[in-house]
């Protein structure tokens, strides 16, 4: 009896450490997002070229491009992500990857015009050696505010 108490006792403890180290990533990830969208603004090309994974890949209204291109339109302004009013965010953590999705209004500067848009952002963050890296940034346009 002692035995299955004990092991009753350590399966709760397990859940309760394992809960509170998701609910500690999710914060986490969704620091690291709010980070990310100040560094757009900022347009600091070398703190996101060192935050975007070597193979990630960037999807647009435009189009979709990897890393090089992204961090070079940042650093030469063709997009400036001006201002990302972030409305909601929810995150999920499967093994060593995190989806976050941000619904956001979005002001940007494209081709010298200044626009503004709904979104849901879709960012895929993987948990790497040195900490986690952005695998995948999606805007989907949305059809109301």
């Amino acid at each position: 009896m002692k035995k299955i108490v004990f092991s009753l006792f350590l399966l709760l403890f397990l859940v309760q450490i394992t809960v509170a180290q998701n609910t500690s990533e999710k914060q986490e990830i969704i620091e690291l997002s709010k980070t990310k969208w100040q560094w757009m603004a900022d347009k600091d090309a070398d703190k996101l070229a060192e935050l975007f994974d070597d193979q990630s890949v960037f999807v647009h209204m435009g189009g979709s491009w990897g890393k090089e291109r992204e961090v070079n339109i940042i650093r030469s302004g063709g997009i400036w992500y001006k201002k990302a009013d972030i409305h909601e965010v929810s995150v999920e953590i499967i093994d060593n990857t995190a989806i976050l999705l941000n619904r956001i209004t979005l002001v940007a500067e494209v081709g010298g015009n200044e626009v503004t848009n709904p979104f849901e952002v879709t960012e895929v963050y993987i948990k790497k050696a040195d900490g986690w890296k952005l695998g995948s940034l999606s805007f989907t346009r949305l059809m109301t505010p």
